[in-house]
């Protein structure tokens, strides 16, 4: 399971760090975070064969710079709503980190089922895609083993994320992917420089109930 756990903590810094798995290892995530507030994570290497990071439900204030990831699943939020009633995850800063070969690079994701939980003022900043999957991916119909969720729809209410300065190279067409809930649709996403493409060709965004604007130079452009 995770290598380490930041679980009900406040103001812990943890830096200078190396977790090294095999990437076919499951369910080794570097470092979670979860019901916790004021925690940095800076100057950090991370190779793992699930989430490089990955940020639980109450979470609040968490700031990640400086982290190199791959391989493994790259930075996610979530996932999300698997409770009904469940604390939301807010001012969340990810800046100046690098991805090489990993199956995401900044990713929310939420069950495809009804909760409380949200994610909002999220930014993601300053960001290297070298081969990755999937660079930029929002999904709320997370439904591992199609189980007590299929039909459903996510009840996460995503908001206020800002995707600044990214840049690199998709292994797959579809570099930029907002898969939103029909319910609650993600609302005030922002691209800003964004420049992602696939085989020497800009690629391509994929979008459903997402709602936001485009600025600068964006590719692929904003759906």
């Amino acid at each position: 399971m995770y290598h380490i756990v930041i679980n009900g903590c406040n103001n812990v810094k943890v830096e200078g760090l190396r977790v090294s798995a095999s990437g076919n290892s499951p369910n080794t995530d570097g470092i979670h975070v979860q019901s916790s507030s004021d925690v940095t994570i800076l100057n950090t290497r991370i190779g793992t064969g699930d989430d490089c990071v990955s940020v639980g439900p109450g979470t609040n204030n968490l700031w990640i710079e400086k982290v190199a990831c791959g391989p493994g699943h790259g930075i996610s939020i979530g996932s999300l709503g698997k409770e009904v009633e469940e604390a939301g995850v807010q001012n969340v800063t990810v800046k100046t980190v690098a991805f090489t070969g990993t199956e995401n690079g900044v990713r929310i994701k939420s069950w495809g089922r009804q909760s409380s939980g949200f994610a909002r003022n999220i930014l993601f900043q300053h960001a290297v895609m070298t081969d990755v999957q999937n660079p930029i991916v929002i999904d709320q119909h997370y439904c591992p083993d199609e189980k007590n969720c299929p039909g459903q729809v996510s009840g996460v209410k995503i908001s206020d994320v800002t995707y600044q300065d990214i840049h690199g190279t998709s292994a797959t067409e579809v570099a930029v992917k907002f898969d939103c809930s029909s319910e609650y649709p993600c609302s005030n996403i922002k691209l800003e420089d964004v420049k992602l493409t696939y085989r020497n060709k800009a690629a391509e965004a994929s979008c459903s109930n997402a709602d936001g604007t485009a600025s600068g130079f964006v590719q692929p452009s904003s759906c």
